[in-house]
């Protein structure tokens, strides 16, 4: 059988763990990202660092988005922030069989994709703690799984390179758990600049993280979406915590480096569809607000 070639469309720190991983396992892989990054590993590879190793990977580096024309999966790995302008310049250049896969936070991205371009892209869950510590270097903190449909290739590259897949047959119930452990803990990492643990360990902080999670299942259930109960969600919260104890959010990144995060698709996502559905959502909608003043220039 041939080998597929992967294209990462988004080579940040997500991009790069798993493209990273991939290579590492012999996938041919090409990331797309930013000059700073792109050229740091054709120079020396990608510095991939795990606790049960550390080494540079070979990996395919270019800058450009026409590189995805020689893969046959494309992994769209950006904010959601860029979802509509970057399916739109992927589509002229995708090959007719090749897979796009949403490889990004929030629930509503395939929808997005197919708004923008008509491409029917596949939806997956990613779980991963990682950040780029420097150009072209990634530092893993926890996990490192997906969660997809019935889609046998990719099941087939993930399982085939050592990364845990699992398949569903209730993605969107899926999305919306992933959902619940982002609103759970990237706004509060972000507002107080707090690793996952101690949000976890600290009992005020806790519950907040109930009322949070509490919100979205309400939303969730609203929508038609099929959920476990709250109960069961925050337990999985919990033991995220410590999973990923020296985490700190993907918002919480972005408000240090200064940069826009995701929020609007997050605790903003569930203040807007609960407004839509007449569902209150006081403590996402408070988190949202406090997130969007720190993203505020001055």
């Amino acid at each position: 059988m041939q080998t597929e070639h992967i294209a990462i469309a988004g080579a940040g720190a997500v991009g790069c763990y798993f493209g990273g991983m991939l290579a590492r396992a012999g996938v041919p892989v090409t990331l797309i990202g930013r000059a700073n990054h792109i050229d740091a590993i054709k120079r020396d590879g990608l510095y991939l660092e795990r606790s049960d190793f550390q080494e540079y990977v070979r990996v395919g580096a270019d800058t450009r988005i026409e590189a995805v024309r020689d893969a046959s999966i494309v992994l769209m790995s950006v904010k959601t922030t860029d979802t509509e302008t970057t399916a739109a310049a992927i589509a002229p250049h995708l090959q007719k069989d090749a897979l796009l896969i949403s490889f990004q936070n929030g629930v509503d991205n395939v929808e997005r994709i197919k708004r923008a371009t008509g491409i029917d892209a596949i939806p997956t869950v990613v779980y991963v703690a990682a950040a780029m510590g420097a150009p072209g270097r990634v530092s893993h903190y926890g996990r490192g799984d997906i969660v997809i449909g019935d889609v046998p290739r990719i099941a087939a590259v993930f399982g085939d390179a050592g990364i845990g897949c699992r398949i569903s047959d209730n993605v969107a119930g899926e999305l919306w758990t992933k959902l619940v452990m982002n609103c759970a803990y990237n706004a509060i990492s972000a507002v107080t600049r707090s690793r996952y643990l101690l949000i976890k360990d600290n009992p005020l902080s806790r519950d907040v993280m109930r009322d949070l999670v509490t919100e979205v299942v309400a939303v969730g259930t609203a929508a038609g979406v099929k959920l476990p109960s709250a109960d069961r969600l925050m337990d999985a919260a919990l033991k995220l915590g410590d999973a990923m104890a020296g985490a700190t959010s993907s918002t919480e990144q972005d408000i240090a480096r200064g940069r826009l995060t995701e929020i609007d698709s997050l605790n903003g996502y569930v203040s807007r569809r609960g407004k839509e559905l007449g569902i209150p959502t006081p403590v996402n909608s408070a988190l949202y607000a406090l997130v969007k003043l720190l993203e505020s220039p001055g």
